[in-house]
């Protein structure tokens, strides 16, 4: 039988949903365990969550975690990340990219080394930061793990620091477009082209300020829209979201609720109204990326049926 220590893995539930002529008919749900409590556990399948009574389960079982993205796949996220959160300088060093936005957020601020530098990797280092000094910014590099392993090592080798792991997690526009289980009257979440200045302080709240390059980092997409929820007049919750990777990826990003009114589904509704937009606009999966530590964030995207694709960590060098 399943226990809290499941939860999180990959599992294969068959379930009883009828009777036919005295014997049980089974369906078979597989995917991720992301909640289960004494009556009721969700599994989030390919299809959207699943949510099961205890007392229907005929039998439950950990499955071995699906294969890893391959190398390719996770370069192609990471480039549609990267144009769903546009630095206004950019340069490059052969494949890889070289970004700063006035020091505002690391992934506006950090080298992304994918593919080849066009050089040895130690020159190639020396060349980031060069290029990161004469921004007079200090230099950083996002490294997708496993993929740029090597990067890793040779940053290693200079005793660069790492900040907290970030989890990139997806999944499928059409299952978190779904309408959710019946609430009362819920707010309207309105989607507009452009951030008000109530949008803006929101985000300047938790991002620490607005620096001028940040607005070219939120504005600077072919296909953006900025979401927000008042409540008696007050901007109470914000999201933003992107359709960029040729049309394919959805990126979620600045989801923010008020402390007040937070664990009231406002975030929930915010997701889902992006993620209709980003259905008519043609994308066909959803992306994010959140702090490994942030277990509340972690937490309701799992709900939402979000899985982890690859996970980066931003890599610091020593103050020289």
């Amino acid at each position: 039988m399943l226990r809290q220590q499941d939860v999180g893995h990959r599992i294969v539930v068959r379930r009883i949903v009828g009777i036919r002529e005295g014997r049980p008919l089974f369906s078979d749900a597989l995917g991720e365990l992301v909640e289960l409590d004494e009556t009721h556990l969700t599994v989030v399948t390919s299809k959207g969550p699943v949510r099961i009574a205890r007392d229907e389960v005929h039998r439950a079982k950990r499955v071995p975690p699906t294969r890893r993205p391959t190398a390719a796949a996770v370069v192609a996220l990471e480039l549609a990340a990267d144009q769903a959160w546009p630095a206004p300088r950019r340069d490059r060093l052969g494949d890889w990219l070289l970004r700063a936005a006035d020091g505002w957020t690391g992934r506006a601020n950090s080298a992304l080394p994918v593919g080849d530098p066009d050089r040895p990797l130690p020159a190639a280092v020396d060349a980031v930061e060069q290029w990161y000094a004469e921004q007079g910014l200090p230099a950083m590099v996002n490294t997708p793990i496993p993929l740029a392993a090597p990067v890793g090592a040779e940053l290693d080798s200079r005793g660069w620091t790492a900040r907290p792991p970030v989890l990139v997690q997806t999944t499928r526009v059409a299952a978190l477009a779904r309408p959710h289980a019946a609430q009362p009257p819920s707010p309207v979440v309105e989607l507009v082209t452009a951030p008000s200045p109530d949008w803006l302080a929101v985000a300047a709240d938790r991002k620490g300020g607005l620096p001028e390059a940040a607005h070219h980092v939120l504005t600077a997409v072919d296909h953006v829209r900025f979401a927000q929820v008042h409540v008696d007049g007050t901007l109470v919750a914000i999201g933003r979201g992107t359709v960029t990777g040729d049309g394919r990826w959805l990126g979620l990003g600045l989801i923010e609720v008020l402390p007040p009114l937070r664990r009231q589904g406002l975030a929930e509704l915010v997701v889902r109204e992006l993620a209709a937009w980003g259905r008519a606009t043609g994308a066909e999966q959803a992306f994010l990326q959140v702090e490994q530590r942030n277990e509340a964030a972690v937490g309701l995207y799992r709900k939402l049926g979000f899985v982890t694709h690859h996970t980066y960590l931003t890599r610091v060098a020593p103050p020289h």
